[in-house]
């Protein structure tokens, strides 16, 4: 596994799958390695996935300052991988979470990044307020599912300020298009792939300026994918959009079905549409 050294010296490992130009993708989580984005559904066939781990997470080691696990000063990580990998301009990657680190990184690098992909993105870093009715209808089409009512009570326990950490565990099926034997194994997998002390660093105090932020993408004229899941409560579409309208070249891609990893619901229709964008 190849790695890099962070401006501070903690050393940070990658992962690459695939041929043709780089595409380098920020995982999730947050806070979580890179292994739970798979080749992204066949991604790979399309271009060459630059995944890092962030640090210490997977490969990449702890570091001495546990503050540096906050979003904005792991940009400076994002930047420190550019230069190894010798790109001057790269189109960069996404998901959950990892699209706040990636919005902050073009607030800071604009000139650095080419095209950029935001998969069912978390809205920290852009302040945009996700209302429980819109969590809510999002999910609503999904009341024939027999696991439905428990998850239903449960999210909305959480939107009305009653959660507990069994209400948290209970919603889980809403972030899939499909809540099957390989889900709660992906599931599983995924938790034990993330460190909680870092997640828990990730958006403290000072981590987002979204009214600069929000400035700064209206000013990148650069191509923006925005793919959002139909049924995903964690992203809904219509937070997506409003997401979108930020930029002034945004694309806006509803994957109908999908949950938070619309590359494992549908392969095909995730992978047409990204590829679609980023050729």
């Amino acid at each position: 596994m190849p790695t890099y050294s962070a401006p501070d010296t903690t050393q940070l490992a990658y992962h690459v799958f695939g041929e043709g130009p780089p595409l380098v993708c920020l995982p999730g989580g947050p806070m979580q390695s890179c292994h739970y984005l798979g080749e992204l559904g066949g991604l790979s066939a399309h271009r060459r996935l630059i995944m890092p781990d962030p640090r210490g997470t997977g490969g990449s080691a702890v570091p001495a300052d546990s503050a540096s696990y906050r979003c904005d000063r792991l940009v400076d990580d994002v930047e420190a991988l550019r230069e190894h990998l010798g790109l001057d301009r790269m189109d960069l990657l996404g998901h959950s979470s990892g699209a706040n680190l990636a919005a902050l990184y073009v607030g800071r690098h604009p000139e650095r990044v080419g095209r950029l992909a935001l998969i069912t993105p978390s809205v920290w870093a852009v302040g945009i307020p996700i209302p429980g009715e819109v969590r809510r209808e999002t999910v609503r089409p999904r009341h024939d599912e027999p696991w439905f009512p428990e998850a239903y009570a449960a999210l909305e326990a959480i939107t009305e300020g009653r959660a507990t950490a069994d209400t948290w565990g209970a919603i889980t099926p809403f972030s899939y298009g499909r809540w099957d034997e390989e889900a709660r194994a992906y599931e599983s997998a995924g938790e034990a792939q993330r460190n909680d002390e870092a997640a828990g660093v990730f958006a403290g105090e000072g981590a987002f300026d979204p009214e600069s932020t929000r400035e700064a993408l209206g000013r990148f004229e650069r191509p923006v994918l925005l793919l959002a899941g139909g049924v995903d409560p964690g992203a809904p579409p219509v937070v997506v959009t409003e997401f979108a309208d930020l930029f002034p070249k945004a694309e806006l891609v509803v994957q109908p079905g999908a949950g938070h990893f619309p590359w494992r619901d549908d392969p095909e229709r995730f992978v047409a549409a990204t590829a679609a964008f980023l050729t």
